[in-house]
């Protein structure tokens, strides 16, 4: 283990590298046979499931409900919304036969040519299509709505250049989907999960987020709007990290999808639709992970404090064990994720280094001596620092400390964004600065020839339009021409 974490890449020196060796060496996910696809680990299973269950309570605090969607797509249902189509057909799967058969010269299975589908099934690459030919049965009156419904699935984008976590064919998510009887509700519940999404990357994830809104060349294939959270990694780069578009009626009138309003006339639904997807786990390693290996936030951690006893004798551990036990039990009856490591068949600094690269918050070291004293070795994850501290009152000390770590991490994050983010006013300075990474405040005339000269010549984008801009006054960095506002720039992932 400390030859693992002696050659972990250090972030200064690739800071790529780093991340694809750390999701290997911390155990939380691996390459599949499947090109470009992932196998994700326990370990990495166990924080998306706290990411999935924390997210899955805040969505359900608003109304919203949990379906199921088949994973296979009719190729028709996507030819009905044209900007969704163009936006999405580079990237399906297709289902073009349903059966094999042996072939005739023994060497193995071939696919069965007379079983070839009438009409070809694209696997998800999102459900927005066959959702809303779901809803036109389900909604008939004003009655029936809102419908707000969510999905936790797994989608497939065929992609060429992956990453784990960041950017994989098949990748898991939930998509909420919901219909209203008014545009004004539809847009209010667009912004409402957008905000839902900004609280759980900043009060769970420790990640500090900008609210936003999509240019018309960033937003989703048949959205009238997109808005999103945008998070700085540690390299400077933006990571998109949730979005939720206003749909308006194109899908409702792609798919006939209309209710009976209170004037007893038909009307078709508005419709909007939110997601985020395991590129979260991304988000949480790069936002703060460091050299020694993972930095996670208590809140997210599978496991929030581990206890490691050091004993010379079986009577060492017994006494050790008996006076822990009740610590362990006090600790989960505080609703906080513990595990005492008593293994045999590792020793301490193994088990210190292993946990350290795995990112558990708060580790605490007892061993025969301490326990004469009362005492206890406490090592926060996010600094390091080693401290020894009463045994009586420890479960307080823990609580502290862990609520602590949460809110150091937001803080060095938001701290490390303020110092990368940058005005700009002159295009030449933009091209300069940029290559070292961050996010910059530029002025833009708004057109899409604008937005895709800075896209191929600085190979940066419009991140968004934030939420909480005030208007300005300007000129656009690269034209000239006039601009009301300043839009956030960078590269990304």
């Amino acid at each position: 283990m400390a030859k693992e974490l002696k050659d972990l890449t250090k972030r200064s020196e690739d800071y790529s590298k780093w991340y694809n060796e750390l999701v290997i060496k911390a155990d939380l996910a691996e390459q599949s046979p499947v090109r470009g696809c992932m196998v994700i680990k326990p370990y990495g299973y166990a924080i998306w499931e706290k990411m999935q269950q924390t997210l899955d309570s805040m969505f359900k605090a608003t109304g919203v409900q949990n379906a199921y969607f088949p994973l296979l797509i009719p190729k028709s249902f996507l030819c009905r919304e044209a900007e969704h189509v163009e936006g999405f057909a580079k990237e399906c799967a297709v289902v073009t036969h349903y059966r094999l058969k042996n072939a005739p010269d023994g060497s193995g299975v071939i696919v069965d040519p007379e079983a070839r589908l009438e009409e070809e099934f694209v696997i998800r690459p999102t459900s927005e299509t066959i959702i809303w030919d779901t809803y036109k049965n389900w909604i008939h009156s004003y009655r029936d709505l809102p419908l707000l419904i969510n999905q936790w699935a797994n989608v497939m984008r065929w992609e060429m250049r992956t990453r784990m976590f960041l950017r994989t064919s098949e990748f898991l998510w939930q998509e909420g989907h919901c219909a209203h009887e008014t545009a004004e509700e539809s847009e209010a519940r667009t912004v409402q999960m957008i905000n839902v999404y900004a609280d759980f990357a900043e009060k769970y994830m420790a990640m500090p987020v900008i609210k936003g809104v999509k240019s018309e060349n960033e937003r989703f294939a048949g959205a009238v709007n997109t808005y999103t959270i945008e998070a700085m990694m540690q390299d400077g780069k933006a990571l998109q990290s949730g979005t939720s578009h206003n749909l308006g009626q194109n899908f409702a009138k792609a798919f006939n999808v209309t209710f009976i309003n209170k004037e007893n006339k038909p009307e078709y639904v508005w419709a909007n639709s939110w997601g985020v997807s395991t590129r979260l786990m991304g988000a949480l390693i790069m936002t703060h992970s460091d050299d020694n290996g993972l930095v996670l936030p208590p809140k997210l951690a599978p496991i929030q404090v581990v206890i490691v006893p050091i004993y010379k004798s079986v009577e060492q551990k017994d006494a050790i064990t008996k006076s822990v036990h009740p610590i362990v039990e006090e600790l989960r009856k505080q609703g906080i994720s513990v595990k005492y490591d008593d293994a045999d068949n590792r020793r301490p600094g193994f088990k210190f280094a292993d946990y350290e690269l795995k990112g558990v918050p708060v580790r605490l070291a007892i061993g025969a001596r301490d326990l004469e004293n009362g005492t206890v070795e406490l090592m926060r994850r996010d600094t390091l620092e080693k401290e020894t501290v009463p045994l009586e009152g420890i479960v307080k000390r823990i609580e502290e400390e862990l609520q602590s770590i949460q809110d150091s991490l937001f803080q060095r994050a938001l701290k490390l964004r303020e110092e990368n983010t940058f005005k700009v006013d002159s295009y030449e300075e933009f091209k300069e600065k940029i290559e070292n990474g961050g996010f910059f405040l530029a002025h833009w005339d708004g057109t899409t020839e604008t937005e895709e000269r800075i896209k191929e010549e600085t190979k940066a984008t419009i991140r968004c339009i934030p939420l909480d801009g005030e208007d300005e006054e300007g000129v656009c960095m690269v034209t000239g021409k006039p601009s009301k506002r300043r839009v956030i720039i960078a590269r990304a992932y």
